[in-house]
């Protein structure tokens, strides 16, 4: 485990804090598509993403799902940590992109550690600058860009996650995560294809503007 981490975390944390992190966490491998947070749960341990990619979803009252970020190798989710300090229930869904790694820690260690080590009392407040800045970015998406625009924003932040131009997805995914029909996708998809920025096929969607 303190090869994963040291592979994953060494540019942000000393020596002896990751010494602990593989101490005191375990590791936890996840399934492409697994959930890993569900709303409602009780947050009792922090994941440190090693590899791999998680979407972050929120829920509205009839239960539809809206995207709200990507994180990949070397991230947390700071909705995660405001759950973990406030020994509150969590108002995301977390679920694994690809196969996904991670290192859970136990809550008790962010308090300390906050105290104890200047390199993680950064990340914290980091993750809950970047994480901030990504939402605002998805309300902006929402606020301003038409549809065919989110789409295709979508899809090339699946692409650049998955570091792959070719998306496993299905219209129906799509219409999940972007909070719409899935007629709407299919139909903006057939549009984004006669434009040249992606190609269809089948069960697949080949990004081709990047």
């Amino acid at each position: 485990m303190i090869e994963s981490l040291t592979e994953a975390y060494s540019f942000i944390f000393e020596k002896e804090l990751i010494e602990e992190m593989a101490e005191v966490g375990h590791l936890k491998s996840i399934k492409e598509g697994e959930k890993i947070i569900e709303i409602g749960d009780f947050v009792t341990h922090m994941p440190l993403l090693i590899s791999g990619a998680i979407k972050i979803l929120r829920e509205d009252k009839d239960g539809d799902e809206l995207l709200l970020y990507f994180l990949e190798r070397g991230d947390t989710c700071a909705m995660t940590l405001s759950c973990c300090l406030g020994e509150t229930k969590s108002e995301i869904r977390a679920v694994a992109e690809k196969p996904t790694e991670i290192i859970m820690i136990p809550i008790e260690k962010m308090e300390e550690w906050i105290a104890k080590y200047k390199t993680w009392r950064h990340f914290v407040f980091e993750s809950y600058h970047s994480r901030l800045i990504e939402m605002l970015d998805t309300i902006d998406t929402i606020a301003f860009l038409n549809m065919d625009e989110r789409l295709m924003r979508y899809l090339q932040d699946k692409a650049k996650i998955n570091q792959n131009e070719l998306l496993q997805v299905t219209h129906q995914d799509i219409a999940y995560d972007l909070h719409t029909s899935r007629v709407v996708i299919s139909r903006l998809l057939k549009k984004l294809k006669l434009e040249g920025k992606i190609e269809l096929q089948r069960n697949s969607i080949k990004v081709l503007s990047l």
